[in-house]
């Protein structure tokens, strides 16, 4: 109990680490973290970012298809309250700078099946792609413990911003600006790298 309390203090201290790197520095996917000099379980891993899921229309997205554009990835659920409130938002704020390179792309992470998921989005107007989330990806962004919950990625691939829970449009808005002044990269896959909010 001792041992493994240790290593998980180990895990949290290389987290916070690599949560507050320098950003120039790329952030190491797929590498076992016993390989990074921690003393992590084995199988513990930095998280891949990049993903491909099912949409409302069964067609496969892919994040990295979406380079060199700015995408707010948005985690939310049919049943979620401040969901409802957010996503006119949302949909207003992909009109206005849609043109510019943003995209949103929905993750719906509830049970839900896909008719209701895609009544839902039709009801709501959503005019951005949204996928079927698995809970798998919602690991790798870190968890997702409250809903909706946004992650801002500039062009290049970068996150440069999150926010979890309902705020206001204008911090929604706030963010889409600050990812639409990164500069596109050749990154192979999205990288985290920054620190909590």
């Amino acid at each position: 109990m001792i041992r493994w309390s240790i290593a998980a203090a180990s895990c949290l201290a290389l987290a916070i680490l690599t949560l507050n790197a320098d950003p120039g520095l790329p952030f190491l996917h797929d590498t076992p973290a016993a390989q990074q000099g921690s003393s992590c379980p084995a199988n513990a891993k930095a998280a891949n970012l990049d993903f491909t899921l099912k949409d409302i229309n069964n067609k496969d997205v892919k994040l990295s298809s979406l380079k060199g554009k700015v995408v707010l990835l948005d985690f939310w659920a049919t049943w979620c309250g401040p969901c409802k409130i957010e996503t006119p938002w949302l949909v207003e704020l992909q009109n206005q700078y849609g043109a510019q390179g943003l995209q949103i792309v929905g993750v719906a992470m509830d049970d839900s099946g896909k008719d209701e998921i895609a009544r839902f989005a039709k009801d709501m107007g959503m005019n951005y792609p949204v996928v079927l989330g698995k809970e798998a990806v919602g690991d790798a962004y870190g968890g997702v413990p409250a809903l909706p919950e946004s992650f801002f990625i500039g062009r290049d691939g970068k996150i440069v911003d999150k926010i979890m829970g309902l705020e206001g449009r204008s911090e929604i808005e706030d963010a889409i600006k600050k990812a639409l002044n990164t500069q596109a990269g050749s990154p192979a896959t999205v990288s985290v790298l920054i620190g909590p909010k």
